[in-house]
C-alpha cells in the first residue's frame, strides 16, 4: 500500500463514511416523498424511497415557468431550467479548475509536490492513450485526459455527502441529459476530425465506397452495404456512450440508496468502494471509447490498403489493382 493511503487512514476513511451516514440520517431523516414535514416514515418502504431520485432531475431554478416542468419519472420533454445535476456539474468544473491551476500555477524545473503529482497524472493518461493508439493519438490526449478528469469527478462527487443526500445537488453524470450533452460532444469532435484528416469526399467515401464498382457491380453492391451500415452504426454512437455512463452511475446511486436506506450504516462502506472503482472504469471507458472513434474517423480505407499493397511485395506477389489506386506510392 502506498505511503498516501495507509491502514490506519484507510481505517479513518471508513470512519468518516459511517460517521456522515449517521449524522446524514440524523440531520435529514429519510421521509416519503411529497408528504408533510414531520410525518413517520415507515421502515424499510419509506427508508428505501426516502434514499431515490427518480432519473429525471430536481429543477432548481425554473427559466420558463409558463412551460410545464416534468411530473413523472420518465417524461420526456423540453424545459429550459437549472437542475440539480447542471449545478452539481458548475461545482465540479469549478474545483478541477482550482485544483489545476494551483497545481501547476508556479512550474518550476524541480517540481514541488503539487505540480509533480499533475505531471504525473497527466503523463499517465498520455502513455495509457499512447499505447492504444500510438502516435496517431498524440493530438487527441488533451481531449482524452480532459474528459477522464471530468466525468471522473463528476461520478466521485456523487458519493461525498451531501450530494445525492439532498435535492439540490446530484451527480451530474447520473443525469441522461448530462451524459447525452457529453456524447453529443464527443461525436462532433470525431466527426469534425474526419473530414478535417479526409476532407469532405474522402469521408464521405468511407460510407458511400461507389468508386468499388469499378471492380464489378457485386463488389460495389457489397461495399456499399457495408459502407451504409458504418454510417448507420456511426449514429448509434453517441446512443451508447450516454446510455451506458448514465446506466451505470444512475444504476449505483439506486443500489446505494437502497442499502443505505436499509442497514443505515455499516453495510453501505463496501458499497462504497466498489462504487469508486466502477466509476472510475466508467470515466475510462468512455473517453477510451472517445478517443478511439477519433482515431477511426481520421483513418482512411486507404490505410487498411495500402498494407495489404506492402505484404503484396513482401510476399512477392501482385498488387491489387484497388491498393494501387489507394497507395499513394501507386497515384
Amino acid at each position: 500500500m502506498s505511503r498516501f493511503l495507509t491502514p490506519r487512514m484507510l481505517v479513518y476513511l471508513v470512519l468518516a463514511v459511517l460517521a456522515l451516514d449517521v449524522i446524514a440520517y440524523v440531520a435529514v431523516p429519510p421521509a416519503e416523498p411529497g408528504a408533510a414535514s414531520g410525518t413517520a416514515c415507515a421502515y424499510p418502504v419509506c427508508f428505501i424511497d426516502g434514499n431515490l431520485e427518480y432519473p429525471a432531475p430536481h429543477v432548481i431554478v425554473d427559466l420558463d415557468a409558463a412551460n410545464p416542468t416534468p411530473t413523472g419519472p420518465l417524461e420526456i420533454g423540453f424545459w429550459p431550467s437549472i437542475t440539480n445535476t447542471i449545478l452539481t456539474m458548475w461545482i465540479v468544473i469549478l474545483i478541477v479548475l482550482a485544483m489545476a491551476i494551483g497545481m501547476t500555477r508556479r512550474r518550476d524545473v524541480i517540481p514541488g509536490r503539487l505540480q509533480n503529482a499533475a505531471e504525473l497524472a497527466y503523463e499517465s493518461l498520455e502513455n495509457f492513450a499512447l499505447s492504444l493508439g500510438g502516435e496517431a493519438a498524440r493530438p487527441y490526449v488533451p481531449w482524452f485526459a480532459g474528459l477522464f478528469i471530468f466525468i471522473v469527478a463528476g461520478n466521485w462527487i456523487g458519493l461525498v455527502p451531501p450530494v445525492s443526500k439532498i435535492e439540490e445537488l446530484r451527480a451530474p453524470t447520473s443525469d441522461l441529459n448530462i451524459t447525452i450533452g457529453l456524447a453529443l460532444l464527443s461525436f462532433a469532435v470525431f466527426e469534425v476530425e474526419g473530414f478535417r484528416k479526409l476532407g469532405v469526399v474522402g469521408y464521405l467515401g468511407k460510407f458511400f465506397p461507389l468508386y468499388e464498382f469499378r471492380n464489378g457491380v457485386g463488389a460495389g453492391s457489397i461495399a456499399l452495404f457495408v459502407g451504409l451500415t458504418e454510417l448507420l452504426l456511426e449514429f448509434i454512437k453517441p446512443v451508447t456512450l450516454s446510455m451506458r455512463l448514465f446506466g451505470n452511475i444512475y444504476g449505483g446511486e439506486v443500489a446505494l440508496g437502497v442499502v443505505t436506506g436499509l442497514t443505515i450504516a455499516a453495510v453501505p462502506v463496501p458499497l462504497y468502494l466498489l462504487e469508486w472503482l466502477l466509476n472510475l472504469v466508467q470515466a475510462l471507458i468512455f473517453s477510451v471509447l472517445s478517443l478511439m472513434f477519433i482515431l477511426l474517423a481520421a483513418e482512411g480505407h486507404e490505410h487498411e490498403e495500402g498494407h495489404l499493397a506492402a505484404d503484396a511485395l513482401d510476399a512477392g506477389g501482385d498488387i491489387p489493382a484497388h491498393a494501387m489506386r489507394a497507395s499513394p506510392s501507386g497515384a
